[in-house]
């Protein structure tokens, strides 16, 4: 397992850290203050949501790179499933091809499926993985001409009434086999998966070459916000260096992402304390 307690080199910022990506909070800082931010602090990459993007994605991405920041992915597409999904299919893939061309004109190589929940007048998650899997399929060669990978991120159970059909690293690699493509893979997320005790076996069995991103925050002992309450890694009672091995172990070697929504505490607090923490702490705890 690699050693971060003196090199940080393989950390990056997930921006939704900063809390702009929801409207009325963070700073307001623009891509180009967190780009250079992160390069002062020697921060190895960021990944971006569409909504910074603006119709700068080129630009964006030209300009991370410059700074000597890898663009680590784009966060997401729209949901493919459930109740928060677009009203049809039509609508459900016009959007996901163009966050697949926004994530190719950014030139990162990874783009994250936040897949939606249960799909409506269905029971249960097994329909709506097939129809997951369907979409899926057949935006995969599209992705592909464009060098993008697709990364299915199981989600806490807490979260699966309306935001995904998947909540395994299991679920997901069964996705993965149904739709068959080699460049659709999955995202481990220490929120979402840091209770599952099978978490190792499955991807030491399952996952090798097929993990795509590894996102860092903490499970708080008394979360108030399933969505927007997340820990600062240190804070909560997740075993990160545990779940880090075994990612590593099925051969991810990529850098580590640190995605944490925290509406009442961490988006509070100045970007720059922030970046400072998430440094610390990676060396410390991560």
């Amino acid at each position: 397992m690699r050693d971060f307690t003196h090199d940080h080199s393989a950390l990056a910022l997930n921006t939704a850290t900063l809390g702009h990506n929801l409207d009325g909070f963070g700073a307001g800082w623009s891509p180009e203050q967190v780009i250079d931010a992160c390069a002062e602090r020697g921060y190895g990459g960021i990944t971006f949501w569409r909504r910074e993007l603006a119709g700068r994605a080129a630009d964006i991405g030209a300009r991370t790179r410059a700074a000597g920041l890898q663009v680590v992915g784009l966060c997401r597409t729209p949901f493919l499933t459930g109740s928060l999904a677009l009203p049809d299919d039509r609508a459900i893939m016009t959007d996901f091809y163009r966050s697949i061309d926004e994530a190719a004109a950014l030139e990162t190589g990874v783009l994250t499926i936040v897949t939606g929940g249960p799909e409506p007048g269905t029971k249960g998650v097994i329909e709506s993985q097939k129809i997951l899997a369907d979409r899926v399929a057949r935006a995969a060669d599209y992705a592909a001409e464009r060098n993008v990978k697709l990364a299915l991120e199981p989600l806490n159970p807490a979260t699966a009434g309306n935001r995904t059909c998947i909540m395994t690293a299991a679920d997901a690699l069964n996705v993965c086999d149904a739709v068959g493509a080699a460049n659709v893979g999955i995202a481990i997320d220490v929120y979402h998966v840091w209770w599952d005790t099978t978490l190792a076996e499955t991807l030491s069995q399952r996952a090798k070459g097929r993990i795509l991103g590894y996102h860092l925050c903490d499970w708080l002992a008394d979360t108030a916000d399933v969505l927007l309450d997340r820990g600062m890694m240190g804070d909560g009672v997740a075993d990160l260096k545990a779940l880090r091995a075994a990612v590593e172990s099925a051969g991810y070697t990529g850098l580590c992402e640190v995605e944490i929504f925290s509406a009442n505490n961490w988006w509070q607090h100045a970007p720059e304390e922030v970046l400072d923490t998430i440094v610390e702490r990676f060396r410390s705890y991560c």
